[in-house]
């Protein structure tokens, strides 16, 4: 498996997911309900068929979990140590209903249980983020030139804190209250990894439900940029390809 190519194709698996899923954005769509009552949308369905076509051309041997498939009961084998891909077409669909545009396109791949490649677009920002295959962390705004991202070293004065826009709930703001914080900021999907994986910073507690698919390719990211997720349960590493592929609650710290 050529990584250098993989790389390169998650990447543009993912940018012309983007692409479709902000003329869909642009104009009028449909909202419906999932068995969840979660909310799921035409770019959803759009986006997840495209990845899914460029995955099978670019990697066609390895196993693709996908938000919208696994809704509807197809969920592929992955076995022990097997890697696969794990891709939320649209992370942040209560935003982009909003049009406040802080929804994401996530691509990851899983290897021993770690993401070790990815890629987060944020279509109605035209920015993009991505682990490469030397293990660096990217950024690129528009047409600008990609630029290495890092993580930061906290200053003395405090925490600033990214938390969840629509899920933040008093199990965040208990834990907070434990932390030297100086700011927080709210923000949407796993927009919030790439904020700590490029340094505006310095960590993300998530205290509710998230699936693996949610933060599989931020994840990606932060981790090739100096970064780490660990469990609030135990203190351990946050893994991938969990019985079910819910995520216990976790903090994605920068250093």
């Amino acid at each position: 498996m050529d990584r250098k190519k993989l790389s390169e194709g998650i990447l543009s698996a993912a940018r012309k997911a983007a692409d479709r899923i902000l003329e869909i954005y642009n104009g009028d769509f449909a909202i419906r309900s999932k068995s969840d009552e979660s909310p799921v949308t035409d770019a959803d369905e759009a986006g997840e068929r495209i990845i899914l076509a460029e995955l099978a051309v670019i990697a066609p041997k390895i196993p693709v979990i996908a938000e919208e498939s696994v809704a509807a009961g197809r969920i592929p084998d992955i076995g022990d140590g097997v890697p696969f891909f794990l891709v939320d077409p649209l992370d942040g669909t209560k935003e982009f209903i909003s049009r406040n545009g802080e929804f994401t396109v996530n691509i990851a791949l899983i290897e021993n249980g770690l993401p070790t490649l990815g890629a987060v677009i944020l279509p109605a920002l035209d920015t993009a983020y991505w682990a490469d295959d030397e293990g660096t962390a990217w950024r690129q705004k528009g047409d600008g030139a990609p630029e290495i991202i890092r993580t930061r070293q906290p200053a003395a004065d405090g925490l600033v804190v990214v938390a969840s826009k629509s899920h933040r709930d008093s199990k965040t703001d208990d834990y907070l209250a434990q932390l030297p914080v100086k700011e927080v900021i709210a923000a949407g999907s796993s927009a919030k990894l790439c904020r700590v994986a490029e340094g505006s910073a310095d960590l993300y507690p998530r205290l509710g439900r998230t699936m693996e698919w949610d933060i599989a390719a931020g994840h990606a990211v932060l981790r090739a940029a100096g970064g780490r997720i660990e469990r609030l349960d135990n203190g351990e590493a946050l893994t991938y390809g969990k019985p079910g592929l819910d995520n216990p609650h976790f903090a994605a710290w920068g250093r």
